[in-house]
C-alpha cells in the first residue's frame, strides 16, 4: 500500500463516524451488540494504518450524547466494551507510540471509566506518533455549550473582555483544543449527515461517505478515502486562480 502514497496529498488528521455496526450485525442474523464488538476490534488497525500513510491526527466518534437513547442492553453492552477496550488500548497505544485522547462530557461516565481513561491520556502524553481521539459521550452542540460556558465564566470573573472573543478563543475552549481541525470526514454505512460530531471543527473539512459498514472498513479502505481527498480542491472559501 505504501508505494501507492506517491504524489498523494496526505490529510494532517482525519475524523471517522463508526458506522453500520447494528446494521451489519443484522444482516448476518447476529444481535446488534455482535457488531458493536467486531466494530471495536477494528479501531487500531486503522490507526495503525492511518500512521503508516502519514496521518498525525485521527478522531472517532465512539458514543455520543444522543447514545443514551438506545436500548439499556446495548448501552451496557458499549460500556462493558469499553471498559475492556480501555485495558487493551493501554498496552498497544504505549507498544506503537500512539497518544490517546478523549473528548466528550465525562461527568456522565461511570468513575472507573473517567479513571482509565485520564490514566491511558497521562500515561501516553509522551509518545509522539499518531494522536488518536476518541469521542465518548460527546456531542458537538453540548461542547459548544460548555464552551461557551467557560468563555462565560471567565468574562464574569474579569479575566477576558467579551471584545477580545475570537474564533481561536471558542476553539481553545473547545474539547478539541490543541489539535488542528480535521481535513477530512470519513462516514461508512453511508448514512449523509454529521450526527452532531465536531460541527465547528468540520467547518472547512473534506467529506467522504461510503456504503462500506465500519466492521468491514479496512486499510484498502482508508487508502480510498485518502485518494478521493487527495482530487480534491480545497479553496476555503476562496476563488481558484485560473
Amino acid at each position: 500500500m505504501q508505494e501507492n502514497l506517491e504524489g498523494l496529498k496526505i490529510p494532517n488528521h482525519i475524523a471517522i463516524i463508526l458506522d453500520g455496526n447494528g446494521r451489519w450485525a443484522k444482516k448476518k442474523g447476529m444481535p446488534r451488540t455482535y457488531g458493536h464488538m467486531q466494530g471495536a476490534k477494528n479501531v487500531e488497525p486503522i490507526c495503525r494504518a492511518a500512521d503508516r500513510m502519514g496521518i498525525r491526527y485521527i478522531t472517532m466518534y465512539a458514543f455520543s450524547t444522543e447514545n443514551w437513547k438506545r436500548s439499556e442492553t446495548e448501552v451496557n453492552t458499549l460500556m462493558d466494551l469499553l471498559h475492556q477496550y480501555m485495558k487493551k488500548l493501554l498496552k498497544s497505544a504505549v507498544k506503537e507510540n500512539m497518544r490517546v485522547r478523549f473528548i466528550g462530557d465525562r461527568t456522565a461516565l461511570s468513575p472507573d471509566l473517567q479513571e482509565s481513561m485520564a490514566y491511558l491520556e497521562e500515561t501516553t502524553k509522551v509518545c509522539t506518533g499518531i494522536t488518536f481521539s476518541i469521542a465518548l459521550n460527546y456531542g458537538s452542540r453540548d461542547e459548544i455549550r460548555r464552551a461557551v460556558t467557560k468563555i462565560g465564566e471567565e468574562i464574569k470573573a474579569g479575566t477576558l473582555d467579551p471584545s477580545e472573543v475570537t474564533e481561536e478563543t471558542i476553539s481553545q475552549h473547545l474539547d478539541t483544543a490543541g489539535i488542528p481541525d480535521p481535513d477530512l470526514l470519513i462516514r461508512t454505512s453511508y448514512e449523509l449527515r454529521l450526527s452532531n460530531f465536531l460541527m465547528w471543527q468540520l467547518s472547512y473539512s473534506e467529506f467522504y461517505f461510503t456504503e462500506v459498514p465500519w466492521p468491514e472498513f479496512t486499510e484498502e479502505e482508508l487508502y480510498k478515502a485518502v485518494e478521493a481527498y487527495s482530487r480534491r480542491d480545497r479553496r476555503y472559501g476562496g476563488v481558484k486562480e485560473e
